[in-house]
């Protein structure tokens, strides 16, 4: 298209928002009238800048892509790629975290018996008298990273 339709596309689409922006600002009040407004300079604004003609180009190339994609077997097993390669990406996530979660938890424990206090002082975490067994897992990683 040439630069006076681009103009003749910009002005159709500023007088119709003006119209539509009269009609919300009487109707619906001076905040729909503003927004109203604002999209209104929206056309005017793109065609100066040559938006408008930049939408345009993006539009014919994806028109152009899509219509390569349903007719071309080439694109599909490339799409077909792309799909096994995201499984894989979120498969090695699911693995890294399942990894990660055996580092920090150790080995499974043998003995499935509560630890009991072994000296003076409060009784050890984890025993009926001394707390539950998920705040002796955390002290325990916590001591295990020096942390006391």
């Amino acid at each position: 298209m040439d630069d006076a339709t681009w103009a003749a596309l910009a002005l159709t689409l500023t007088v119709l928002g003006a119209v539509w922006t009269w009609h919300a600002f009487r109707r619906r009040g001076l905040a729909s009238g503003l927004r109203g407004a604002g999209l209104t300079l929206l056309p005017v604004a793109a065609y100066l800048t040559d938006t408008l003609r930049m939408f345009t180009r993006i539009g014919t190339a994806v028109g152009d892509w899509a219509t390569g994609l349903v007719l071309s077997p080439v694109v599909w097993s490339g799409i077909v790629l792309a799909g096994v390669a995201a499984v894989l990406l979120v498969v090695s996530g699911v693995v890294r975290d399942r990894e990660r979660a055996k580092a920090v938890d150790g080995a499974p424990r043998s003995d499935p018996e509560p630890r009991r206090a072994t000296g003076k002082g409060k009784p050890a975490i984890g025993t009926p008298d001394g707390g539950d067994d998920d705040l002796a897992d955390i002290e325990a990683l916590l001591r295990k990273r020096g942390i006391s």
